[in-house]
Order: structure tokens, then C-alpha cells, then sequence
């Protein structure tokens, strides 16, 4: 069975190969020099690069898990707008069908015209390098901020989720950065207002965090707001207050986008993932 190519300018489907069907033994075994040969062989060329990107399996071992990360980087490549593969990797298997391809490594990774990369902030860094204008559009926020308002929230669900329900402390702990992500949001960014225009814009009207267009701090944070969004309802009967106007319009417009909406794990993978987290709690 051949891999999937995911087009960005299409609608993805996502029937991802298995790590175990589709990587061809004599590709894993390649040698760490015929790799770099090859990379920059073909980053001379007007080919398109062939990338790989290998991400964590659900249950099932076959559909796409509950991984943030994995999802962060489908998303950039899929908004790069390069055609690309995914391979799911089921985790129970991972030692047997990783040992050569990518030994000791968890998924996320990448092959980028045969050469591994590994850490999910340099694969990050190297596709908004390489993959840039003018044939590949930029991902990087105008605005620092874009990055840092959403820093800490996934670090306070993660602190809430482990905690008593009867303990509020985490609970407003989660809020406050649900708060300061919301103020951020409803502010409007430098680049929204006209100092030329009599018009006095007090609300920002933007749709994603860094202005109309999804950045890579959208592919970073999103993806935990959607694991925050249904495991905290599911075990904490937690839902973003509906008075975070800008919150909600900011997720109802990601999930208009397919980038985003088709990226995103089944609801009962992040349900399985947090279980056994929600039952240790005291």
C-alpha cells in the first residue's frame, strides 16, 4: 500500500499508513551519509522535498492519537502548503518497528528527503527555513506575544486534571490564563488599527491569534485547546466560560479550518488518554 500525499490545497483525508505496513526495511537501514547526499541533492533541485512525518497511533494502532505535538507539526506542513505522508506509529510496538529507523526516538519525527530529524522545536525551526517563500509562505506571528499568551495553559490543565475536583486552587489557576488568553485576543494588534481613520476599534475582529491568518503559534496552541476542550468536560465537567467571547471565536474559527478540524484526534483517543490520569485523582 502506498503512502498518502496530503496536498494542502485539498481536503485531507485522513487515512494514515501504519508504521509497521509501510516503511520499507532497506529505508530504514539507509546509511547516515547516503542520507545527507540525498537531502542535498534534491534541496538543489526544483523538486518538491519528500517528507515523512511520523506521528503517534490511537488505540486502534492505526488512526491518529492524542498527541499536541504531532498534530502541531500536520498542521504546519499541511499549511506549507507541500505535499507530505503520515505514518501513524503504534506506540505498543514502537522498540520492534523503530530499532532502525529511528531508534529510542518518540513520535513525533520527520524524514525530510531521507534525513531524520527528531526534537519537535528544531523540525519546527527547519521547516519555516526550508521551506520558505517565495514558493513556501512564512508561519512565524508578526507579534512575540502571539507565542507567549498561550504558554502556560496546557502546564494548568495538566496540574487540574491530576487534582481533586473539590480542589479549586487549579481550577482558577486554568481560568486566569484562559483570561489573559481572551484579553489578548479581544485586543486589537498594532496592525489593526488606522491611526489615519476616525474609526475608534476597541475589540479586535481578528480570527486567529497573530491576525486573519493561522501562524505557527496557532499550530502550537490550538491542539491543546481541543485536548483541554474535551478531556476537561469529559472528567471535570469543565467548559470554557462563555463569557471569553474572544476564546470562542477564536476556536470557532480554527475549526473551520480543515488545517485544524481534520488534524484533530477522534474525541475518545484524548477521553482513553486521560483515564487513567482522572482515576489517580485523590
Amino acid at each position: 500500500m502506498p503512502h498518502p500525499s496530503f496536498p494542502a490545497s485539498l481536503p485531507l483525508t485522513l487515512k494514515v499508513s501504519s508504521l509497521k505496513e509501510q516503511i520499507p526495511k532497506e529505508s530504514a537501514q539507509a546509511s547516515a551519509s547516503s542520507h545527507t547526499k540525498e537531502m542535498a541533492l534534491r534541496q538543489n533541485s526544483d523538486k518538491e522535498p519528500i517528507i515523512e512525518l511520523f506521528i503517534k497511533a490511537g488505540h486502534d494502532g492505526e488512526n491518529v492519537g492524542n498527541c499536541p505535538f504531532c498534530q502541531s507539526l500536520f498542521m504546519v506542513l499541511w499549511l506549507k502548503g507541500v505535499k507530505f505522508t503520515v505514518t501513524t506509529v503504534d506506540m505498543r510496538k514502537k522498540p520492534e518497528e523503530l530499532k532502525d529507523l529511528a531508534p529510542g526516538t518518540n513520535p513525533p519525527f520527520l524524514l525530510y528527503n531521507g534525513a531524520l530529524k527528531t526534537d519537535f522545536i528544531k523540525i519546527e525551526e527547519f521547516l519555516e527555513t526550508t521551506l520558505a517563500p517565495p514558493r513556501y509562505p512564512h508561519l512565524s506571528p508578526l507579534n512575540k506575544e502571539s507565542f507567549d499568551v498561550g504558554a502556560d495553559i496546557f502546564a494548568k490543565f495538566s496540574a487540574f486534571i491530576k487534582n481533586s475536583p473539590n480542589n479549586s486552587i487549579q481550577e482558577q489557576a486554568l481560568l486566569r490564563e484562559f483570561k489573559r488568553l481572551d484579553i489578548y485576543l479581544n485586543t486589537p494588534l498594532p496592525e489593526e488599527i488606522d491611526h489615519n481613520s476616525r474609526e475608534n476599534i476597541t475589540v479586535s475582529k481578528r480570527k486567529y491569534l497573530d491576525g486573519n491568518r493561522l501562524t505557527l503559534a496557532d499550530c502550537n496552541l490550538l491542539p491543546k485547546l481541543h485536548v483541554i476542550k474535551v478531556a476537561a468536560k469529559k472528567y471535570c465537567h469543565f467548559d470554557i466560560p462563555a463569557h471569553f467571547t474572544g476564546v470562542h471565536r477564536y476556536l470557532q474559527n480554527a475549526y473551520e479550518r480543515e488545517e485544524f478540524s481534520q488534524t484533530c484526534p477522534a474525541d475518545i483517543e484524548i477521553e482513553k488518554a486521560y483515564l487513567s490520569v482522572a482515576n489517580r485523582r485523590s
